[in-house]
């Protein structure tokens, strides 16, 4: 009679021998962390640099106002003020505006490259990882059926 083998041992076997890769995990949450690191610095960098647009542009307004808010001799000088002030709030708009513009496409600039170089590491890591794997399964699934 042949002998039988026992599956269960052998499944048994083979589930033992497959290594658990606990390295790789740690090295996909540390580029994880890592990229979050980094977009929070382009998300704080951004912050940063618009509550600076924001308050020249409120110390600029505020300059003005008080200019334009000062007693005047002549009737026409209010009319004047009022146009000078309009003039240079329009044209401050339009800077800061601007400023605001660049801020925002340095943050989506900033993004685009760290997620393509975040996206190549990670697929070079799973590349490696899959390889690895497979060479530990075909290996565990070699000592398991030759017992």
């Amino acid at each position: 009679m042949a002998k039988t083998q026992d599956m269960t041992a052998m499944f048994k076997d083979m589930m033992g021998a497959f290594p658990v890769d606990t390295a790789a995990m740690e090295d996909a949450f540390k580029s994880a962390t890592t990229l979050n690191e980094k977009l929070s610095g382009v998300a704080l960098d951004a912050a940063e640099k618009s509550t600076e647009v924001s308050n020249k542009w409120t110390k600029e307004t505020l300059a003005k106002l008080a200019e334009m808010s000062k007693a005047k001799s002549e009737p026409a000088d209010y009319a004047k003020a009022m146009t000078e002030f309009a003039s240079s709030t329009a044209e401050f708009a339009a800077e800061n505006m601007a400023a605001f513009a660049e801020i925002a496409k340095k943050v989506q600039m900033d993004t685009v490259e760290l997620m393509m170089a975040a996206g190549k590491d990670m697929s070079e890591e799973a590349q490696t990882a899959m390889k690895k794997a497979t060479t530990d399964a075909q290996a565990a699934v070699k000592k398991a059926t030759t017992k």
